[in-house]
This record gives structure tokens, sequence and C-alpha cells, in this order.
């Protein structure tokens, strides 16, 4: 389970960070030297097979990570790089949004304390990158991600894909009788139905793609006629597909994984199914957990050597395997009780778009979706 985002936290600092970010916007487009491109170890090719990592030795080395994925989840894999590349890792947890806040905060003040920004989602690799704090990463590591899952100038790679989805009741429902879009959700039928947790992460990236997509009055439209049917609130998105599974709700807004988890708890017996909503539908979008390298790093190439490892064989079997996300790297299985990522239907996007999480916030506020 991903921490939810703290909107207090994004609200006190926007207005603190936006011309910030904008500033360094526009110095870095108009910096006549642009950042050094960060490869997996001086002069060494990254070895995408295997993970292991082989140039400069920087074995005493110590890298600070931001990571908005939970220690429960990334934690073991931290521990495996640190045994095979010797370099330790001192991981900073917390929520994606309130860490890219920190990051903005200390790149006003000229004082960035990440080697490496760990995200939960691609807006917030988006927003440190529109501030000119991530470094481009070398092409050997970023071609092995399809193209729409990193960003278009190099400066963050996606490591692993999770899809929005229904999860609905077996006991109660069919497919037959599930909406063919998430727009559907509005209409009366669906009145006290749904579960949804409005301040969890992903929901609030699946909004902002909304308004994205959509525009601003469509997305609002859509919020306004989700709380005037009453929805299940939870605390997160766990507790919404326990609730459909307790007979609480018949669906919730979800990530496709919180359900995989569940069943790896309960059994093939536990009475809830992940549903995909076809023809391009924003109920399928396709998000990234993604990493980039903080540009004023002093340990570059420890920082590009964990990122390279990101997307090895090794880190991406362990993102199918024990977080039921979808691997990235050509070659890696999803879970074969999901579809494959050139199977889901999602909707067209460009994940930098998706900065923008005070509008979003603010909107939820607006709609009523938010307290």
């Amino acid at each position: 389970m991903e921490r939810a985002v703290f909107a207090t936290r994004w609200r006190s600092h926007a207005a603190r960070v936006a011309s910030g970010m904008v500033a360094a916007a526009v110095l870095a487009a108009c910096n006549a030297g642009a950042p050094p491109v960060l490869a997996p170890g001086t002069g060494a090719s990254p070895t995408a097979s295997s993970g292991a990592v082989t140039s400069p030795d920087v074995s005493s080395t110590t890298l600070t990570v931001y990571s908005g994925r939970e220690e429960e989840l990334v934690a073991p894999l931290i521990e495996r790089f640190e045994a095979e590349s010797g370099i330790d890792i001192e991981a900073r947890y917390g929520d994606t949004a309130e860490l890219a806040s920190i990051i903005l905060e200390e790149g006003e003040a000229g004082d960035v304390r990440a080697d490496v920004f760990f995200a939960q989602d691609a807006g917030a690799l988006g927003a440190v990158a529109a501030a000119g704090l991530l470094a481009p990463l070398d092409a050997t590591v970023l071609d092995r991600v399809d193209a729409r899952f990193r960003d278009d100038e190099g400066r963050w790679v996606g490591v692993s894909g999770r899809a929005r989805v229904l999860a609905y009741s077996t006991e109660r429902l069919s497919e037959d009788d599930l909406p063919a879009s998430i727009t559907e959700l509005t209409d009366p039928t669906w009145a006290g139905r749904s579960g949804w947790a409005p301040t969890n992460a992903s929901l609030q990236a699946f909004v902002t793609a909304f308004r994205q997509l959509e525009g601003e009055d469509a997305a609002r439209a859509w919020l306004e006629g989700i709380v005037a049917n009453d929805p299940v609130v939870y605390p997160n998105n766990t507790g919404a597909v326990e609730g459909v599974a307790a007979g609480e709700v018949d669906v919730a807004l979800v990530n496709h994984y919180y359900l995989m988890r569940l069943l790896a708890e309960n059994g093939p017996e536990y009475p809830v199914a992940n549903h995909f909503l076809p023809g391009g539908d924003l109920g399928s979008l396709v998000n990234v957990a993604g990493a980039g390298i903080l540009a004023d790093s002093e340990r570059a190439d420890a920082a590009a050597r964990f990122v390279d490892y990101l997307v090895s064989e090794d880190a991406q079997t362990y993102f199918s395997e024990e977080t039921y996300e979808f691997p990235l790297l050509d070659g890696i299985a999803a879970d074969p009780r999901l579809p494959t990522l050139a199977e889901i239907e999602s909707p067209e996007i460009d994940l930098n778009s998706l900065a923008d999480l005070q509008g979003t916030v603010e909107l939820m506020r607006e709609t009523g979706a938010l307290d």
C-alpha cells in the first residue's frame, strides 16, 4: 500500500515553489551548458541482463535515496543492490508528493540532499524535472524502457507500471454488469455502490490525467457526479478493495496490484476481480513508478548504478513477482493472471503532464471530493 498524498503539504509549499520551478526551468533552457549525461558508471556499459555492477569502485559510497515507494515494498530490493554493488543506501521513505516538495524546497535553497528520487508516480518526477533539478540519464538506460514510460528529455525513467482498474465483487456482479467507461459511475444507478480513496496519490494522478485529456470542466463534472453518488471513502486502496470483498461496495477505483496482494494473502477464492476498462478509457490509465538522478549529486556514478539496477532483469523480476507491478523491461513477464501492458487499452498521455498535483487537489476540494 503506497502512502497517501499529504495534500496540505503540497498546498502550503505551492506558492513558494511555483516561481522557483518556473525560474529554474527558464535558467535550464537558457544555460549554454547542459548537465552531464549520467552513465551507469564512468566509461562503462550497463549490464541490462543481470543488473550486475562492474564499473569504477564506489563501494565506500553512501547514496541518499528519497523513496516515495513504501519501505516494506522496496527495502528488500535495495538490500539486494547493496549486497551486489557494495554501495550503501540511506533511504528516506515518505509520501512521493511530500518528498518532491522537499526536493523543490532544497533546490530553491541550493541544498539538494538527495542523490536519487525514487517516486511512486511520474507526475512528481515531472515536477522535479520541470524545476531543472534532474540530470539527463544515459541512453543505454533509457532505451530499455518504452518511450511512453520515460521522460522525452531523458531526465527520468519508469521502472514499473501500474494500471487503474475497477475492482469489483464477483459475488454480486459479472463483467457484463460493469460500466464500459469510468464516466458511467456518475449515473444514479451506481449511487452508494462505489468506493475510493481520494487522498491516495494514484487516484489524484488519475484525476490529473482526466484534467489533461478531457479538460478542467469535464473533470469537475465527473468529480461532482461521483460525489453526488455518495461513494464510500476509504483511507487507502487496500481498504477500498477489502470493502468490496466485505460487501460494503460493489466496485472500487484502485490500482491493479492491490487486489493481487490481497489474493496472495487470502487465496484465489477472494471474491474480488479487476476490471480493465476498454477502448482507451481513462479508467485504464497506466502510470509508472520511476527514478531520476539529482543534477547536484556528488555521487553521480553510484546514483547511475542504482538507476541502472532498477531496470535490470533482477529488479524487473522483483517488481513482477513481489509487488505485482508491470515490469517495463522487454522479456520480463508480468504475473500470468494479468494482461500484458500491450493488451491494456490505456489512454495515450504524456506522463510528464501529470505534474500539476496542486491544481488537482484544489479541484477535488472545490467539488467536495476532499475535505
